[in-house]
Protein backbone atom coordinates (compact mmCIF):
# COMPACT_ATOMS: atom_id res chain seq x y z
CA UNK A 1 0.00 0.00 0.00
CA UNK A 2 1.70 3.36 -1.07
CA UNK A 3 1.45 6.97 0.95
CA UNK A 4 -2.05 8.41 0.83
CA UNK A 5 -3.14 11.90 1.49
CA UNK A 6 -4.72 10.77 5.42
CA UNK A 7 -1.16 9.15 6.31
CA UNK A 8 0.74 12.18 5.44
CA UNK A 9 3.38 13.15 8.51
CA UNK A 10 6.00 15.49 8.76
CA UNK A 11 9.44 14.29 9.56
CA UNK A 12 10.46 14.29 13.31
CA UNK A 13 10.95 17.37 14.77
CA UNK A 14 10.01 19.30 11.73
CA UNK A 15 7.41 21.31 13.48
CA UNK A 16 9.21 22.28 17.06
CA UNK A 17 6.80 24.84 18.56
CA UNK A 18 7.77 28.26 19.10
CA UNK A 19 9.84 29.58 22.47
CA UNK A 20 7.11 32.00 24.32
CA UNK A 21 9.00 34.33 26.25
CA UNK A 22 8.10 36.97 29.04
CA UNK A 23 5.07 35.27 29.82
CA UNK A 24 6.05 35.17 33.86
CA UNK A 25 7.35 33.23 36.53
CA UNK A 26 5.62 30.09 36.10
CA UNK A 27 6.80 29.94 32.42
CA UNK A 28 10.50 29.48 32.83
CA UNK A 29 11.14 31.98 30.48
CA UNK A 30 9.89 34.87 31.89
CA UNK A 31 11.25 38.26 33.20
CA UNK A 32 14.87 38.52 31.88
CA UNK A 33 13.58 36.09 28.99
CA UNK A 34 16.38 33.64 28.50
CA UNK A 35 18.56 36.84 27.89
CA UNK A 36 20.35 36.83 31.33
CA UNK A 37 20.90 39.87 33.52
CA UNK A 38 21.95 43.00 32.19
CA UNK A 39 24.51 43.90 29.41
CA UNK A 40 24.12 45.19 25.83
CA UNK A 41 22.86 41.66 24.54
CA UNK A 42 19.84 41.68 26.68
CA UNK A 43 19.11 45.64 25.62
CA UNK A 44 19.49 44.65 21.83
CA UNK A 45 18.21 42.45 19.70
CA UNK A 46 21.40 42.13 17.79
CA UNK A 47 24.38 44.80 16.44
CA UNK A 48 24.86 46.31 13.66
CA UNK A 49 27.05 44.42 10.97
CA UNK A 50 29.44 47.71 10.90
CA UNK A 51 29.95 47.77 14.72
CA UNK A 52 33.21 46.55 16.34
CA UNK A 53 32.60 46.61 19.70
CA UNK A 54 32.79 50.06 20.62
CA UNK A 55 36.48 50.60 18.45
CA UNK A 56 36.84 53.08 16.55
CA UNK A 57 34.95 52.04 13.31
CA UNK A 58 36.35 51.25 9.97
CA UNK A 59 34.49 54.12 8.13
CA UNK A 60 36.13 56.82 10.54
CA UNK A 61 39.70 55.02 10.62
CA UNK A 62 40.14 55.23 6.89
CA UNK A 63 41.20 58.74 6.20
CA UNK A 64 39.10 61.11 4.05
CA UNK A 65 40.56 63.19 0.95
CA UNK A 66 39.16 64.75 -2.00
CA UNK A 67 36.30 66.59 -2.92
CA UNK A 68 33.98 64.88 -5.41
CA UNK A 69 31.55 67.52 -7.10
CA UNK A 70 27.72 67.24 -7.11
CA UNK A 71 27.92 68.99 -10.46
CA UNK A 72 30.69 66.57 -12.30
CA UNK A 73 30.10 65.90 -16.23
CA UNK A 74 30.55 62.02 -16.07
CA UNK A 75 31.64 60.16 -19.01
CA UNK A 76 31.08 56.20 -20.10
CA UNK A 77 34.37 55.26 -21.80
CA UNK A 78 34.16 52.94 -25.02
CA UNK A 79 37.07 51.73 -27.05
CA UNK A 80 37.50 51.52 -30.45
CA UNK A 81 38.07 48.02 -30.48
CA UNK A 82 34.62 47.20 -29.35
CA UNK A 83 32.70 48.81 -32.08
CA UNK A 84 34.82 46.78 -34.28
CA UNK A 85 31.82 43.99 -35.79
CA UNK A 86 28.85 45.55 -34.08
CA UNK A 87 28.63 48.26 -36.60
CA UNK A 88 28.40 47.82 -40.86
CA UNK A 89 30.31 50.49 -42.47
CA UNK A 90 29.63 53.89 -42.75
CA UNK A 91 27.31 52.97 -39.78
CA UNK A 92 26.70 55.88 -37.35
CA UNK A 93 27.83 55.64 -34.07
CA UNK A 94 26.09 57.24 -31.11
CA UNK A 95 24.64 57.37 -27.54
CA UNK A 96 21.16 55.73 -29.07
CA UNK A 97 22.85 53.39 -31.09
CA UNK A 98 25.68 52.22 -28.32
CA UNK A 99 22.41 51.90 -25.92
CA UNK A 100 20.60 50.06 -28.69
CA UNK A 101 23.35 47.46 -29.06
CA UNK A 102 24.02 47.06 -25.39
CA UNK A 103 27.47 48.64 -25.47
CA UNK A 104 26.84 51.14 -22.76
CA UNK A 105 24.40 50.92 -19.93
CA UNK A 106 20.64 52.65 -20.21
CA UNK A 107 22.02 55.36 -17.26
CA UNK A 108 24.45 56.58 -19.74
CA UNK A 109 24.39 60.23 -20.62
CA UNK A 110 27.61 60.85 -22.05
CA UNK A 111 30.27 58.52 -23.91
CA UNK A 112 33.92 59.74 -24.60
CA UNK A 113 35.80 56.79 -27.30
CA UNK A 114 38.92 55.71 -26.23
CA UNK A 115 41.58 54.48 -28.06
CA UNK A 116 42.16 50.88 -27.37
CA UNK A 117 42.14 47.92 -29.77
CA UNK A 118 41.45 48.42 -33.82
CA UNK A 119 39.14 49.64 -35.88
CA UNK A 120 39.19 48.71 -40.15
CA UNK A 121 35.58 49.50 -40.42
CA UNK A 122 34.77 53.26 -41.68
CA UNK A 123 32.26 54.73 -39.17
CA UNK A 124 30.53 58.09 -38.54
CA UNK A 125 31.00 58.75 -34.78
CA UNK A 126 28.94 61.05 -32.81
CA UNK A 127 29.74 61.42 -29.03
CA UNK A 128 30.31 63.91 -26.46
CA UNK A 129 34.28 63.27 -26.28
CA UNK A 130 36.71 61.27 -28.30
CA UNK A 131 40.45 60.59 -27.44
CA UNK A 132 43.36 61.76 -29.63
CA UNK A 133 44.21 58.11 -30.15
CA UNK A 134 40.99 57.25 -30.97
CA UNK A 135 40.09 59.94 -33.31
CA UNK A 136 43.51 58.92 -35.16
CA UNK A 137 41.80 55.30 -35.09
CA UNK A 138 38.86 56.64 -36.86
CA UNK A 139 40.12 59.14 -39.06
CA UNK A 140 43.18 56.18 -40.22
CA UNK A 141 40.48 53.65 -40.94
CA UNK A 142 38.19 56.27 -43.05
CA UNK A 143 35.88 57.37 -40.31
CA UNK A 144 34.29 60.74 -39.61
CA UNK A 145 33.95 62.29 -35.96
CA UNK A 146 31.26 64.67 -35.12
CA UNK A 147 31.96 66.60 -31.80
CA UNK A 148 28.45 68.34 -30.43
CA UNK A 149 28.78 72.05 -30.81
CA UNK A 150 30.55 73.34 -27.11
CA UNK A 151 28.19 75.34 -24.56
CA UNK A 152 28.41 79.05 -25.13
CA UNK A 153 30.69 80.18 -21.85
CA UNK A 154 29.06 83.11 -19.82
Amino acid sequence: MGTTLETLQPPAGARKRRKRVGRGIGSRRGKTSTRGVKGQLARHNQMPDHFEGGQNPLQRRVPKRGFISLNRDEYHGVNVGLLEGKFAAGEEVSLETLRAKRLVPKRVKQVKLLGTGELKTALKINVAKVSESARQKVEAAGGSIQEPAAPAEG
